[in-house]
């Protein structure tokens, strides 16, 4: 593999901006003038303009913008907008001053982070010609630094004056931001960062063709001519194997270049300070800096309403459930978590490893997930991150149109009109006062044991799992448990219930006070439901029903339900796994949601109000049609009785 003249997508970039900062009398100003003009000057300004050389001074003709800065007192506002503001910063210290090199460590290097400055730095050491003989290398100087320092992209030592490396400055200082070190490599040990392994483990895949687990020559061929316009001859193919069988005989076999081969040779491009070969070839199978699919890649197809939500296609669930099963190594009908780590091995990262995915669909005690809950995983991403959802289809080989995989549901406003709702994917919104049950409702979602430790919670969690109506229809149920200090900040968002198919409210049936505040939540969520339009049906799930109930409890949560215009409340033992078809209940009641939709009393009269305005309206309508029809009938009679005289 060789990389080619041709340009380089650049994700974008039109110009690095290079900000040159150091201590007064180290060169910066020099150094600029000896860059752009191959010549040393013999009086320069304290502080140059911004100096732009040619934008083919460099090979890969990205414009250049050097900015110089003065270190005085009257000019630090000056300084922190110009490293702030840039791509890279170019930090001096004199050679023939010891102390101004104490001072990168002392303190420029320290000033740059709590400016919050987090682009590369390159360290130059200036007037290297009048520095006496050295009693250490540059790397022993700078290795201590650079290990405290990770910004710090690469270190030089140049001579203004003798025009010793002053051109090779900039060119890493470009370099640094066009081909960054850091997202590829760890310079500590050595080796390709996990981000870049997984994303070149996902090009090779996608360029063995044949899928034989190697790169035949003409697969290298094909790549070699995709990244860098231009093919290798069989010497040359014959010379690449050479070299990666003499240094790892596993990177080579009888089909040819392996996936640990082909690993090898990019960690040797970078050793050898050829970043910008692993770069052009991530940059033509769509990364970005971050090592994840640019943008662009990612069609805005998501447009939609508050109260729509977007779901997979039939197409996209094929292609999941014959995944599944080409992952699932041994046919357990279970992926193992070492199953899903080799499923998501070619993203970015394991999207289900953190929040809110952890620990939200049902697991094995050995923590695999079956085909439902490995589909309910992908379902509740699809809700929560559809962009998310599509990245990751993209990262473990999806290859259609990214339009055929998704579909955008009726807003929720229209099943209501409807009286039915087709979603295939469910959101269920979880209420209720501490010590209600609400986590333990999600935990016997994902069949979860149920704890006796009570454990609060602090900020909201999911969970989701298919759902079997009577009929054999299966949908997905995604369970959203908010705290309940929490209910406040989530109804100051006006459209915060348009993405709710049904919110639930969980009480301690045993507890009077659990039931006032289940009651007082409702209450609260249904007026914001009236005022926002985004109303939601609602249900109230008596949890604990193995304890003995509190007085009064029958006739309290009766009246309660009757003035509200909902179903009576469900009791459950989740202790005792009595759970009374809750869960189909709740997919049931948010199918049908008119039916449970509560009505507060302030909406009840607003009801009214407006029921009495339509009528009077149509009371004045219908009046002024009959003074309509009165006239012309008098009008008629008139004309006629004018005729007879």
């Amino acid at each position: 593999m060789a990389a080619s003249s041709s340009p380089t997508n650049f994700v974008g970039r039109s110009g690095v901006r290079i900000v040159v900062v150091g201590d007064v009398g180290t060169g910066k100003s020099s150094l600029i003038v000896a860059a752009a003009t191959e010549s040393f000057p013999e009086n320069v300004p304290s502080v140059l303009p911004p100096t732009r050389p040619p934008a083919d001074y460099y090979p890969d003709r990205v414009p250049l913008t050097i900015i110089d800065t003065s270190s005085s007192p009257a000019s630090k506002a000056t300084l922190v907008a110009e490293c702030q503001s840039a791509d890279v910063v170019v930090l001096t210290y004199a050679c023939d001053r010891p102390a101004s090199l104490d001072r990168l460590s002392s303190y420029w290097l320290p000033e740059l982070r709590r400016l919050e400055v987090k682009v590369p730095v390159i360290v130059v050491g200036c007037k290297l010609d009048l520095r006496d003989e050295p009693n250490s290398t540059l790397d022993q100087v700078m290795s201590p630094i650079m290990q405290q320092f990770r910004e710090i992209e690469t270190c030089i030592e140049c001579s203004s004056l003798r025009q010793i490396q002053v051109p090779e400055v900039f060119y890493y200082a470009q370099k640094a931001v066009l081909h960054p070190t850091s997202p590829l490599f760890d310079q500590e040990t050595q080796s390709l960062k996990p981000r870049c392994v997984r994303a070149l483990k996902r090009i090779f895949i996608l360029c063995d063709e044949d899928k034989d687990g190697a790169l035949s020559d003409a697969e290298i061929n094909a790549f070699q001519v995709k990244c860098f316009n231009a093919p290798l001859q069989p010497p040359e193919i014959a010379g690449v194997q050479k070299v990666v069988q003499e240094k790892m005989p596993e990177g080579v076999n009888e089909q040819g270049l392996t996936l640990t081969g082909f690993l090898f040779l990019h960690a040797l491009f970078i050793e050898k300070g050829r970043l910008e070969t692993t770069w052009t070839v991530l940059r033509k199978f769509g990364y970005d800096n971050d090592i994840k699919l640019r943008d662009d890649l990612l069609p805005t197809i998501f447009k939609r309403a508050p109260d729509q939500s977007v779901e997979l296609t039939n197409a996209a669930t094929e292609f999941l459930k014959s995944t599944f099963v080409m992952f699932d190594s041994d046919n357990d009908g279970v992926l193992q978590p070492m199953e899903i780590d080799d499923l998501f091995s070619t993203a970015p990262d394991s999207p289900w490893s953190e929040y809110p995915y952890k620990d939200a669909a049902e697991r094995n005690v050995l923590g695999g997930l079956s085909l439902e809950g490995f589909l309910s995983q992908w379902a509740m991403m699809t809700l929560l991150d559809p962009v998310g959802s599509l990245a990751n289809l993209i990262y473990i080989g999806y290859g259609n149109e990214p339009s055929l995989a998704f579909h955008i549901t009726r807003r929720r406003r229209q099943d209501r009109k409807k009286q039915q709702s087709h979603r295939n994917v469910l959101q269920c919104f979880v209420f209720g006062p501490k010590n209600a049950g609400k986590s333990a409702l999600l935990s016997s979602l994902i069949a979860r044991p149920f704890s006796e430790k009570y454990t609060p919670t602090t900020s909201e969690r999911f969970a989701a799992n298919v759902v079997e109506l009577p009929g054999g229809i299966k949908k997905t149920l995604v369970m959203r448990e908010i705290p309940e200090d929490s209910v406040r900040t989530l109804l100051s968002n006006k459209e915060s219930l348009a993405a709710c198919d049904i919110a639930v409210f969980v009480h301690d049936s045993s507890d009077a006070s659990s039931f006032n505040k289940a009651t007082e939540l409702l209450i609260q969520v249904a007026t914001h439901g009236e005022n926002s339009g985004f109303e939601v049906p609602c249900l109230i799930i008596s949890s604990k029903d193995d304890l003995d109930p509190y007085p009064l409890a029958i006739q309290d949560s009766t009246r309660f339900c009757h003035d509200m215009g909902i179903e009576t409340p469900i009791p459950v033992s989740l202790k005792l796994r009595d759970l009374n078809n809750v869960f189909s209940r709740i997919v049931t009641a948010a199918q049908h949601p008119h039916r449970s939709i509560p009505e507060t009393e302030a909406g009840r009269t607003r009801k009214q109000y407006r029921q009495l305005v339509n009528r009077s309206l149509m009371f004045v309508s219908v009046g002024a049609a009959i003074t309509v029809v009165g006239l012309a009938a008098y009008r008629v009679y008139a004309s006629r009785k004018n005729s007879s005289s």
